[in-house]
């Protein structure tokens, strides 16, 4: 019996962890194979692909972003190999699973829960007696009605083999995403979420987690992604754990969801003092301010405590810090958003995801959604249309917010110009992604793509219509910005040089004899004037750029020579530097 199992992952540079778990789990008795496909491969190529490794059983990973495109593929492949047994398992499917039976009669089987036994059981069953109502946690069809089988015990975690062992995974770990998970359940309650109706947290044993992080650092991964719910839940278990990775690292890079609330002070401590720069990144998820919404969604947070540690974490230079939003949850409306955002964005985080309440089968939320009348989609994602206090109309407004903010901030395209913005020209961030995000809709922009000049041709163009101004200081940061957004030297800039072709000339040639004028280290790169030509870029600036880079002061009192360097190799990213032109007026 040859058995399947099949997910469409959301980016080709994801993998599955479910998958390789049930592999791993099976394989001693079932001839397993995995096929990853995306949610933008064609359909016809994932039946194609499918039919012709014909597999007896075909199982499917469900989750929110993909069960809709996995129905169309179920029912394409049924049509063309209907004895094929079809099996969907995960969190998606878990939940209200005599519903999915019902919509989809094409599925045979339906593994609710922690998948590792059941699958294993279902697949005994299936090449032996049939006997299913001996399969807990499983789901399964007897003539024309719906078995739900109760539920089975935990898994001891340790009897689960090693998921990251298979040799085919080998030759893209450099290029893929590893997932990677030291315990499985979390400790809190938020009613948003389906970890909450998990009871517990079990751990895996710490040798095998040190052996098989050892076994893909060595193998070449270059970024693992730890799925557990809250990292640091277990103080002593994460410090062995950072411990571990900061004397092994060799260049990869962890990510972690912590709990930053209760990140306890020797930890921070530590990874302030011994964590190698870039070596971790931190997503916390603060969802809302609002203690009120908090209480009524049972999320247990000090806001207080985490800002302390999202600030200390920050000011270590050591760690990037993804911070999480939700917009809709109860009694949250949009000015007690727009706070919500605001208090978020002050803490200065890499990246700050900004998402919407999903109602996801199984969780409180959903069962309780008629008490804030809740409107939302019928079929997955679930994201919500409005309730009593977020009416459609502010949910769209907030859209806008989040798509100017990815473009804006997330992407780290301009950050010395929005800085500035938002500290001088906007009464918040909220307001300025806001109100950016309104006019870009307004001009249409959203149904059009981009380059990179256009992001600043578009705020340029956005800001004078609002009369921003001090103009010249702003367009003078949107031209480091754009500079420092090149590996190479830029063909084509988005502004008229404000230096004639003679006097670039003049100024390259001085710089190249003169070094000792320009600011930093320059002098130390030894680059002559041909080199220059090639490789740097000059722009006269308004302003004293280091003064205002150091104070947050504008002096206008002199204007500055902005000299940024392009690294031939582009290994490293560009460097700038300044240099006052009052001492150059004998040129």
């Amino acid at each position: 019996m040859k058995v399947l199992v099949s997910t469409l992952n959301a980016k080709f540079i994801h993998t599955s962890l479910a998958l390789r778990y049930l592999k791993a789990f099976c394989e001693k008795d079932f001839d397993v194979e995995i096929s990853e496909y995306t949610i933008k491969d064609p359909v016809m190529n994932v039946v194609s692909d499918i039919y012709q490794k014909a597999p007896d059983v075909l199982g499917f990973s469900c989750y929110i972003w993909n069960i809709e495109e996995t129905i169309h593929i179920i029912k394409m492949i049924k049509k063309i190999r209907p004895e094929i047994l079809i099996v969907l398992g995960g969190p998606e499917v878990s939940y209200d699973t005599d519903y999915w039976m019902d919509r989809i009669p094409e599925v045979d089987f339906i593994v609710m829960g922690e998948g590792e036994e059941t699958f294993h059981q279902l697949l005994t069953e299936i090449s032996t007696t049939r006997k299913y109502h001996f399969v807990y946690g499983v789901a399964y069809r007897k003539e024309q009605e719906v078995i739900l089988m109760p539920g089975r015990p935990k898994l001891k975690l340790d009897d689960i083999p090693s998921p990251h062992r298979f040799k085919e995974d080998l030759p893209s770990l450099a290029n893929r995403v590893v997932y990677f998970e030291t315990s499985r359940g979390c400790p809190f309650s938020c009613q948003f979420c389906l970890s909450s109706i998990e009871v517990g947290v079990r751990y895996f044993d710490m040798e095998r987690t040190k052996s098989d992080l050892l076994y893909l650092i060595d193998s070449g991964a270059k970024l693992i992604k730890f799925v557990d719910r809250t990292f640091n839940i277990k103080r002593d278990y994460a410090m062995e754990i950072f411990e571990f990775l900061i004397q092994n690292h060799r260049g990869t890079v962890f990510q972690f969801e912590i709990t930053a609330d209760i990140m306890r002070p020797e930890v921070l401590d530590y990874l302030a003092e011994n964590a190698p720069p870039g070596t971790f990144r931190f997503e916390i998820g603060v969802q809302s301010t609002n203690d009120t919404t908090n209480d009524l969604v049972q999320r247990r947070q000090n806001f207080f405590k985490l800002s302390r540690t999202v600030s200390k974490v920050k000011n270590s230079l050591k760690i990037d810090q993804h911070l999480d939003l939700i917009a809709g949850l109860p009694e949250e409306d949009y000015n007690s958003f727009r706070k919500t955002f605001n208090d978020v964005f002050e803490l200065g985080p890499e990246e700050l995801q900004l998402g919407f309440l999903k109602m996801l089968r199984g969780t409180g939320m959903r069962n309780d959604a008629h008490k804030y009348g809740y409107i939302y989609m019928d079929h997955a994602p679930y994201e919500i249309l409005g309730n009593d206090i977020l009416p459609f109309t502010d949910l769209i407004r907030i859209k806008r917010v989040e798509d100017v903010l990815e473009k804006y901030w997330n992407a780290h395209r301009m950050d010395h110009t929005v800085k500035h913005l938002i500290a001088n020209e906007f009464p918040s961030a909220f307001d300025f992604f806001q109100e950016f995000g309104d006019f870009w809709e307004g001009r249409g922009w959203q149904k059009i793509g981009h380059q990179l000049e256009d992001l600043f041709t578009r705020l340029r163009e956005f800001l004078l219509h609002r009369g921003t101004t001090n103009m010249h200081i702003i367009e003078g940061l949107m031209k480091l910005d754009y500079f420092l957004g090149h590996k190479y030297k830029p063909r084509k800039i988005w502004w008229d040089f404000t230096l004639e072709k003679s006097e670039q000339n003049a100024y390259l040639k001085l710089v190249a004899e003169q070094p000792e004028l320009v600011s930093g280290d320059f002098q130390s790169l030894r680059i002559n004037e041909k080199d220059l030509h090639k490789h740097a870029m000059l722009e006269v600036l308004p302003f004293a750029l280091q003064t205002y880079l150091q104070s947050g002061l504008i002096d206008e009192s002199s204007t500055e020579l902005l000299v940024v360097h392009f690294p031939p190799d582009a290994q490293k990213p560009a460097s700038y530097y300044t240099m006052p032109l009052q001492q150059l007026a004998t040129i």
